[in-house]
């Protein structure tokens, strides 16, 4: 069984989602980020998985469910962060960030019987979830960050590697305003349409 891994910031006004701001306040970004970040832990905690690690910049608070081990991130850039902790899984697992509140249970269930890889590309040119049935940190370091290449070239390591791929669907990050209410139109359900709604009427501000 797989380990699911979320990498996460503590949700403070400030220093999450600065660039909901404009039009939100610093206040309403971070409220936005702790319903992302809620939606993405329980879908991860309704996931069949041998461990769930949160990968955690900051300290955890009320909106962490049970059954998750938190671990501080490692000093670094980005990607020095994600092969960390792909470092500290012994078997198959399955890193996400917490930009995708739309994920599900089901999107997040994956085996490793006939693959050796999974890739899930953002439409901003980079990736919302990576797999790896023998975790390589290599495989990540030295990956250019947060730039519209970033998917390709993650890709395109793992496809050097000689690693037989399978991809999830494209998700789309939340990063702006527009990205927001598109991803809140696919879950309405959730914590972040709601904390969204309520921001757009005003509140958390």
């Amino acid at each position: 069984m797989t380990t699911l891994l979320v990498i996460a910031k503590e949700p403070r006004p400030g220093r999450v989602k600065t660039r909901l701001t404009p039009p939100f306040s610093p206040a309403q970004a971070a409220a936005l980020a702790e319903a992302a970040l809620a939606d993405t832990l329980r879908a991860v905690a309704a996931t069949p998985a041998v461990r769930r690690l949160l990968v955690l910049d900051g300290r955890p608070g009320p909106w962490l469910p049970d059954g998750f081990e938190v671990v501080p991130q490692c000093a670094g850039g980005l990607d020095e962060r994600l092969a960390d902790a792909f470092a500290r899984c012994a078997g198959p697992a399955l890193l996400i960030g917490m930009d995708t509140p739309q994920v599900t249970p089901e999107l997040l269930t994956v085996g490793f019987a006939d693959c050796d890889a999974w890739f899930g590309p953002a439409e901003d040119g980079g990736f919302w979830a990576l797999g790896l049935a023998r975790p390589e940190p290599a495989l990540l370091r030295g990956v250019p960050m947060s730039v519209p290449e970033t998917g390709a070239v993650q890709r395109e390591r793992l496809h050097a590697a000689g690693l037989r791929v399978r991809e999830l669907p494209r998700l789309r990050d939340v990063d702006t305003a527009d990205d927001a209410r598109a991803v809140a139109a696919l879950a309405p359900h959730g914590a972040f349409a709601a904390r969204l709604a309520d921001c757009t009427r005003g509140g958390a501000s």
